[in-house]
């Protein structure tokens, strides 16, 4: 059953799917106008709770008022604070926390991990520039991000793709930015990845 949270810029929803004996939690977010059932945020979800990692899958307010044009980039990050907040308190109070998102998502991921307090991060499609405007890049959002990261990306993205860096890793999979063509390749990557981060493998 979804919870609600309140945030300064409208009501996010939240989906909390809690293991027995959890080493760690990890909060997702969709695309812009995309949804936590995207079939990528689903297998992630499905190889966290593999690993007993506590996974919450939230929905920023502006999807929840039924809006597919997404709020500017401060009021999505101040929700996701709130909610990250809001859930450290209670459902996933404890753990080691991993944040991500896919597309959309994974920028505000990317830019509130100092927040949020933040182990690593999981970017899905990172989307690094507009398609065909390799210049207008949001390479600087991945390079502030100081703690590891993982950027699962297709190998055809419109969205560019981002480089390697001591801290983070990029793994390529078949396909474009929605990273259906190979869900295998894309839990695998996960799977090998987050319970190094959460307990040092």
């Amino acid at each position: 059953m979804p919870q609600t949270i309140e945030t300064p810029h409208g009501t996010a929803r939240v989906h909390v799917h809690p293991v027995a004996e959890p080493v760690g939690a990890i909060v997702l977010g969709h695309g812009a106008a995309g949804s936590v059932t995207a079939r990528d945020l689903v297998a992630v979800a499905d190889v966290a709770h593999e690993a007993a990692v506590n996974v919450a899958l939230v929905e920023q307010p502006y999807r929840v008022a039924g809006r597919r044009a997404p709020a500017p980039a401060h009021q999505l990050d101040a929700a996701w604070i709130a909610v990250v907040a809001a859930l450290r308190a209670d459902a996933l109070r404890g753990p080691p926390l991993v944040v991500g998102g896919r597309s959309s998502g994974a920028r505000v991921a990317c830019r509130t991990a100092e927040a949020v307090g933040a182990a690593a991060v999981l970017c899905l499609a990172f989307p690094l520039h507009p398609p065909g405007r390799p210049l207008n890049t949001r390479q600087p959002e991945l390079d502030a991000v100081r703690v590891p990261t993982l950027v699962v990306q297709g190998e055809r993205d419109p969205f560019g793709r981002p480089g390697h860096e001591a801290s983070r890793e990029v793994v390529l999979v078949r396909g474009n930015h929605s990273l259906n063509a190979d869900l295998d390749a894309v839990a695998a990557a996960v799977r090998a990845w987050l319970p190094a981060v959460l307990c040092g493998g």
